[in-house]
């Protein structure tokens, strides 16, 4: 997926109600829908964790995809993290607590 923000209206969502689904679209005009797994505050950051909710798991690009919740002009908004070690420390998080949650 390309680096872009995505427009997020601020609604955390709720694991009460089963799994949400937010749909966003890339710099190229692609829509994605992502089902979203956990949200989590992580070394001052909010990070949300999906998996392609339109997309075979059998496909090469099927896997989590983690966005940080940043803040542009009081409006919060899902960017892609280009930082690789900011990317690896928020995907081992993730992945260790969505492992934990299956148990």
């Amino acid at each position: 997926m390309k680096s872009a923000a995505h427009r997020y209206g601020g609604r955390y969502m709720d694991d009460d109600y089963g799994n949400d689904y937010i749909t966003i679209t890339d710099d190229d005009g692609n829509e994605f829908e992502l089902e979203h797994l956990a949200t989590a505050e992580i070394g001052g950051n909010l990070y949300m964790a999906f998996l392609p909710a339109d997309m075979d798991e059998d496909d090469e690009d099927f896997g989590v995809v983690i966005l940080r919740v940043d803040v542009e002009r009081d409006e919060e908004i899902l960017v892609t993290i280009d930082d690789e070690n900011e990317l690896n420390m928020a995907y081992e998080y993730f992945i260790e607590r969505l492992s934990d949650e299956q148990e």
